[in-house]
């Protein structure tokens, strides 16, 4: 089994689901959503055995497979993983069979193109996740908007178009700089291998290293999103189907905060360290400007939108701290984030399945109505405002140590954010949970049935978990974490004995 090619197997199974859904359930509505959700199950579960495989305590790339494409060229199939990597992975391998049974019963049109495309989009996320080739790592980072621009613009709502054409157009001109970066790159280094160039690329001047981190950059922040390149992001999750929120805020966010981990910091550590108070002001504009947005919208899934970017800001500050316990916490926060807004998005569809409105004044005093339903809401609610005991507690904890280790008045400023996120996380609980049910049209509405808790339970299920035992996540990501900082601390200490440029 130690030659057994895990990695290309997790990415293809996917695929394969999705040719096998064209080829034999093309017209069959019900064998299409089985395959979809067999397939995607299975790629957990081999997903999980790699997990059982992997050494924690190694940071080096593990289950690597490698042919030369254009051995010339330094091109080739490079796949590896490691422990910054292992977790994006089991996360997107988590979710996706969750996102096919939310797309159940609300995916009544061309539900075989639908699910295709669901398990296209899973193979392209893997692929980024486990590139170590550059060419790969592009393909993969670009090709993931295809699938999601369809789901976007066919199964959306009735801005759909709109929506898709802005997803779409945003991350794909920020993509265009990361193109001639890589193509600098391979001048420089004569190869495409991430490795080769983790070891290459730092010794580039401090004036390349600017400019090429300025290029990965506008691509990363747009795909995490960072302010001010986040307009997309509200209006692809108001239009979207509630699965395509789920997988959208859960995985396709965390691509752009992989970047910075997997390519800026150690192939650019100069240029990383030199523009980290750039990324703290953006930060900090980040997590207040759309926690204040977010405390004035009258949609429900707006405002987790906007939590988000204000979450995910967390993330970009933590890495940028450029210590253990930042890095880790923005990872941890990435994987938290994951789980709980994924979990917030169902909830807003579970409601919306049964009234067809977002609009928080239209609910109230659902609790009378729906107490299984309140209570899970309630875990991913007390999640994303940080409560002790929670995962989101553990990622913004270890972020704020981090930063303050840093900067204490940039933590006083990110710290704002967790204020600002209790107030429109609790208002929003409260107008829609409690009180009163006055409205009528509420009196018929039902709690959630059999496959809706099958989906959220595991779900609170995790986020308490991963909020009691977080060493569940952060052991196995420690080696992967100091071996990228001792890149990054040697060009601090050479920055700081030689003279700025």
């Amino acid at each position: 089994m130690s030659n057994f090619p895990f990695l290309s197997s997790l990415i293809f199974l996917p695929a394969f689901g999705a040719l096998a859904i064209l080829l034999c359930a093309r017209n069959e509505e019900k064998s299409s959503r089985i395959i979809a959700l067999v397939t995607s199950i299975i790629t957990f579960l081999l997903s999980l055995v790699i997990l059982a495989k992997f050494d924690g305590t190694s940071a080096a790339f593990q289950f690597v497979e490698h042919t030369a494409w254009i051995k010339n060229a330094g091109i080739g199939y490079y796949l590896g993983l490691d422990g910054i990597s292992l977790w994006f992975v089991l996360l997107t391998t988590l979710l996706m069979p969750f996102c096919i049974l939310a797309s159940w019963e609300n995916i009544e049109k061309k539900v075989p193109g639908y699910m295709a495309l669901f398990l296209l989009l899973e193979t392209l996320i893997l692929g980024v996740f486990l590139s170590l080739d550059f060419v790969m790592f592009y393909f993969f980072f670009e090709a993931v908007l295809i699938p999601m621009f369809f789901i976007i613009g066919i199964w959306g709502g009735k801005d759909r178009v709109y929506a898709a054409f802005k997803f779409f157009l945003y991350t794909l001109l920020g993509s265009v700089l990361l193109l001639l970066a890589i193509l600098y790159l391979y001048y420089q280094g004569n190869t495409m291998s991430i490795p080769d160039l983790m070891n290459k690329a730092p010794q580039l001047p401090l004036s390349a290293q600017k400019w090429l981190w300025l290029a990965f950059f506008a691509s990363f922040a747009v795909k995490v999103p960072m302010w001010p390149v986040h307009t997309w992001l509200p209006d692809a999750h108001v239009q979207a189907p509630t699965a395509g929120s789920m997988i959208l805020a859960g995985i396709l966010l965390k691509l752009g905060g992989y970047g910075f981990l997997r390519l800026s910091l150690p192939m650019l550590p100069n240029a990383s360290i030199y523009f980290a108070d750039f990324v703290y002001i953006l930060s900090i504009i980040a997590v207040i400007y759309t926690s204040l947005v977010a405390l004035m919208q009258q949609d429900m899934k707006k405002l987790i939108a906007y939590s988000s970017i204000a979450h995910m800001a967390y993330v970009t500050a933590g890495t940028f701290a450029l210590n253990v316990q930042g890095i880790e916490g923005g990872i941890f926060q990435m994987l938290s984030h994951g789980i709980v807004s994924a979990a917030l998005f169902m909830c807003v569809g579970v409601i919306y399945d049964r009234m067809h409105t977002r609009e928080i004044t239209f609910y109230g005093g659902l609790v009378e109505r729906m107490p299984y339903y309140a209570l899970l809401f309630m875990v991913f609610m007390m999640a994303s405002v940080g409560l002790p005991g929670t995962s989101g507690f553990v990622g913004e904890f270890l972020v704020l140590m981090g930063v303050f280790q840093d900067n204490t008045i940039v933590m006083a400023l990110i710290g704002t954010g967790v204020v600002l996120g209790a107030a429109y996380m609790l208002w929003l609980y409260k107008r829609v949970v409690f009180g009163e049910l006055t409205n009528a049209k509420l009196k018929k509405i039902t709690d959630v049935d059999t496959r809706e808790v099958a989906i959220l339970l595991p779900m609170a299920v995790l986020a308490i978990l991963l909020g009691i035992y977080p060493s569940l996540i952060l052991k196995p990501v420690h080696a992967s974490v100091q071996h990228l900082l001792q890149q990054v601390q040697t060009s601090k200490t050479e920055i700081i004995m030689k003279p700025a440029e």
